[in-house]
């Protein structure tokens, strides 16, 4: 028993040996610990002091950004007149600094192009004094930003620029904004954007400087920078203003590309320049109305791009579109326009060329290969897409009535020509096995009107590139914004889209087809010559838009009409394509239909 007790006592005397050895290492600042909680009942509350800590906080508390420092002041002030929109307070403490040989400020980058675009965007107001003084101020800035070794960047360039060209009592003030553009690249390995260019030519024009506002475009084309809207409209301008009637004709064409509608301003200009006495004296007296009608059809049917037709002054005026499709001014039907033909085969090649690296090589050539000995289908069908429209319940299924009253739909309205139908092979092996069905899939192909794609392949592919390769129509629901139609990445597959797609629906069993826009609200050249010019339409309402009639006097007559007026038209043997685009300006008003290569009677 003695035994017991004695190395029980000598067991609790090493296990506190244990404990004091493996205990947790604390500051000396802490002067007791908790100790473990013997059981569930017991609670030992400890006492602990610490020594206070606010010294080695504060040490260690980074100073907020701005605060400190020699420049401290000055970058507040910044920031304030920034907020501000105060240039002039902004300088003068930037001036006050730099005076202090004591304490001579440094400058981030940033703080360098902040003033800069301070300045560039300052007016009277916030900057008072001549323009002039501005551009001081910022060559100041710019100067003290490359002596600091602070980097510039192009928005350092293009607001040094932007004042210097405002400074329109200097006489040399654009040609110093054009320089400092165009020796971006050369002297700071920086390429202008589209924004350097703005002021610059804003600054020609001003001038009335028309020759150096060609050079200002030439160099953003070596540069690799498209022209928008605005700086087209300082070309526009200052050729007008120069009475050059060629720079004019070519700036209302690169305005026609570029953009769809035009705004006030850009309207303004183009009104301004028909109204001119150089206008009117600007054309060809006598012309080749089929080499100009050849042209249109070239050129997707809004445009013949051969110069100004005609002579004498122009009637410009401000009208609507009538529910006829045909101008409220002169009564011109106006044209659903097309992707020209170049752009047309660039884009059947490069579907053919994914869908050669997609499909069986040898599947799709064998297509191709069809395709160019049976040409002539008016419209190509989306098979599938009709046959299981809205077929998402109990009882659908792969519909051919559908199919079949969208076939009889076309055959109606084409004089009972037949479209092309595409189906997938695996679609047309089920189908068989129905007697109706049966009978109308063997009337299709004994009427050409059926083309099964292979079984591994996809049918979109090859429904997609019989609408453009035949340059028809192509009747689908789909939207075509898959990933194999994003692979196309084209920039006039929206607008072959708009012009091509035919949507449906059903009434009662019966199909109605939805057919493409019979006209396009884009800017267009006529047959005679005459402009039509859309505006923009904010409220989306296509029947409130307003657009500009452009005529001279009787030029604007219906389509189909040869011009006699203005001179002696030769009259020549239409070409094919002229007698196209002869039956295509002369369509039935009711019923519009594009595809303007394709004979449609």
């Amino acid at each position: 028993m003695w035994l017991a007790v004695h190395l029980h006592h000598e067991l609790e005397q090493l296990m506190g040996r244990w404990r004091t050895l493996t205990a947790p290492k604390f500051p000396p600042f802490v002067r007791a610990l908790p100790q473990p909680l013997p059981s569930r009942r017991r609670r030992v509350t400890v006492a602990v002091s610490v020594t206070p800590m606010a010294s080695t906080a504060t040490s260690r508390r980074r100073p907020r950004r701005g605060s400190k420092g020699p420049n401290a002041d000055l970058c507040r002030t910044l920031t304030d007149c920034t907020r501000r929109g105060d240039a002039a307070a902004a300088m003068a403490a930037f001036d006050a600094a730099i005076c202090d040989a004591d304490a001579p400020p440094r400058l981030a980058a940033h703080q360098y192009n902040q003033l800069l675009h301070l300045l560039a965007a300052a007016d009277r107001s916030s900057f008072p004094g001549p323009a002039a003084a501005a551009a001081a101020a910022a060559r100041r800035v710019f100067a003290h930003m490359l002596q600091a070794g602070a980097p510039p960047s192009e928005a350092t360039i293009t607001s040094l620029a932007r004042v210097t060209a405002a400074a329109a009592d200097t006489a040399s003030a654009a040609d110093e904004a054009f320089e400092l553009v165009a020796t971006m690249k050369d002297k700071y390995g920086l390429s202008p954007r589209l924004r350097s260019y703005g002021p610059v030519l804003a600054a020609f024009r001003r001038d009335g400087e028309a020759a150096k506002a060609y050079a200002v475009e030439a160099h953003m084309t070596a540069s690799g920078v498209s022209p928008e809207e605005p700086e087209l409209a300082a070309l526009l301008d200052v050729s007008s203003r120069a009475g050059d009637a060629d720079k004019v004709y070519e700036y209302m064409h690169k305005l026609r590309q570029t953009v769809d509608c035009v705004g006030e301003e850009t309207a303004g200009v183009v009104e301004a320049w028909f109204r001119s006495d150089k206008a009117a004296m600007a054309g060809e007296s006598e012309w080749n109305a089929a080499q100009v009608k050849d042209a249109i059809v070239a050129n997707g049917g809004g445009c013949h791009c051969l110069g100004w037709l005609g002579t004498g002054s122009w009637t410009v005026q401000r009208v609507r579109v009538g529910a006829d499709d045909h101008c409220g001014g002169c009564r011109y039907r106006l044209a659903c326009i097309d992707i020209d033909m170049e752009a047309t085969q660039r884009f059947a090649d490069s579907v053919a060329g994914l869908a050669l690296e997609r499909e069986t090589k040898t599947n799709f050539s064998r297509f191709q290969e069809w395709l160019e000995a049976n040409k002539e289908y008016q419209a190509i069908v989306d098979g599938a897409n009709i046959a299981l429209y809205q077929q998402n319940f109990a009882e659908g299924g792969f519909s051919l009535t559908q199919l079949d009253a969208v076939i009889t739909e076309l055959r109606d309205r084409y004089h009972g020509k037949w479209p092309l139908i595409i189906l997938h092979n695996k679609r047309i092996s089920k189908l068989m096995e129905n007697a109706s069905n049966r009978h109308l899939i063997e009337t299709w192909r004994t009427n050409g009107a059926l083309y099964t794609s292979p079984s591994g392949s996809n049918d979109d592919w090859y429904w997609l590139y019989a609408a453009i390769k035949l340059n028809c129509l192509l009747v689908t629901n789909d939207e075509m914004r898959d990933h194999i139609f994003e692979l196309l990445g084209s920039s006039f597959f929206p607008k072959w889209k708009q012009c091509h797609r035919v949507k449906y629906t059903f009434n009662k069993g019966k199909a109605v087809l939805v057919m493409p826009s019979s006209y396009s609200s884009e800017i267009q050249e006529s047959l005679v010559g005459s402009w039509h010019i859309p505006m923009e339409e904010k409220s989306g309402d296509e029947r409130g838009r307003i657009w500009l009639c452009i005529g001279r006097g009787g030029s604007c007559k219906e389509h189909g009409e040869v011009p006699t007026t203005n001179g002696v038209v030769h009259e020549i043997p239409p070409t094919e394509a002229s007698n196209v685009v002869q039956q295509r300006l002369a369509e039935n008003k009711d019923e519009s239909i594009t595809g303007k290569r394709k004979d449609r009677d």
